[in-house]
């Protein structure tokens, strides 16, 4: 939906809305239905995807800049070492790893989102599922991939690498690689994490090890295939 057509709030945001009359009362049991529709969507759509790695980044990387040709190598390289590439399906460093891929003759697949301000799949996408609810679209990423790849990005980008840090952290997953993709943007934020949160003993050392960082998308690449999981 464009234009006129787009809605004023989103499917999400209704959802978790409890403010005001008590019509969800009556609306939310509803809702489940949907929202069990688009768990057996996204389940039937990649059931037989085979080996894939999710690649995330931000939304407003603009084509032709550095990280946008980074995603480009990545996908290409995910295709070439075996791996289906999963974004978000939005444009910036999303559609470049979906750029890639496809271009390397692989399956390039987008989860889409319901957001006031995106419209659409990108158009390197050839396996694609819109989603409502974002925790029906974060489940559809951790389950179907055997790792992640992260280029630099914003909130969306860190919401999902810090909640897949702590899947692997609390042992809901096991052997899931998360490599991040440039030293320079996200050093600072490693940093942090060693001499602040590690410093008051919020984290440990061994937490911090299910982070690793790396310049070059082939080392990035062979990251994720030595500790990607299997059957």
């Amino acid at each position: 939906m464009r234009g006129k057509q787009v809605p004023t709030s989103t499917t999400d945001q209704r959802l978790l809305d409890s403010r005001g009359a008590a019509d969800w009362l009556h609306t939310d049991p509803w809702r489940v239905l949907r929202i069990q529709a688009e768990f057996v969507e996204g389940f039937g759509a990649l059931a037989e995807l085979g080996p894939a790695v999710s690649v995330f980044g931000s939304a407003r990387t603009p084509p032709g800049s550095p990280t946008y040709e980074l995603g480009v190598e990545v996908g290409r390289l995910l295709v070439e070492a075996g791996y289906a590439v999963i974004t978000g399906g939005g444009p910036g460093a999303m559609e470049a790893a979906n750029r890639g891929a496809r271009e390397a003759g692989g399956t390039s697949v987008g989860l889409g989102i319901e957001l006031p301000f995106e419209a659409g799949l990108n158009p390197y996408v050839d396996l694609g599922v819109n989603f409502r609810y974002f925790f029906a679209r974060k489940t559809m990423f951790i389950k179907y991939a055997e790792g992640f790849v992260v280029l630099p990005g914003g909130f969306g980008t860190l919401d999902e690498l810090f909640e897949a840090v702590t899947l692997v952290q609390t042992q809901k997953v096991t052997s899931f690689p998360l490599v991040l993709l440039g030293t320079q943007y996200w050093g600072g934020l490693l940093s942090w994490l060693r001499e602040s949160a590690l410093g008051h003993g919020t984290i440990s050392e061994r937490d911090l090890d299910l982070i690793q960082l790396t310049d070059d998308p082939v080392e990035a690449v062979r990251l994720v295939a030595a500790g990607a999981r299997h059957g």
